[in-house]
């Protein structure tokens, strides 16, 4: 998602989307850590994915 997609979500769809978010990421570290990851960019989207949506959490003052 991108930072404006985010930034349009309530902040229950916000903290939710961080909770899937880590769950990918956890899921891919697994694939990664098994030798199943094909495409090793998809752990780095992922991170990405989290920090954008952790720093407009910050900025709206989300606890999470």
């Amino acid at each position: 998602m991108t930072s404006t997609e985010l930034r349009d979500l309530k902040d229950t769809e916000l903290v939710a989307q961080i909770k899937t978010a880590r769950r990918d990421l956890l899921g891919l570290r697994f694939q990664h850590a098994t030798g199943e990851l094909d495409n090793t960019a998809g752990l780095r989207r992922a991170k990405k994915a989290i920090a954008r949506a952790l720093t407009i959490a910050g900025e709206r003052g989300i606890e999470i």
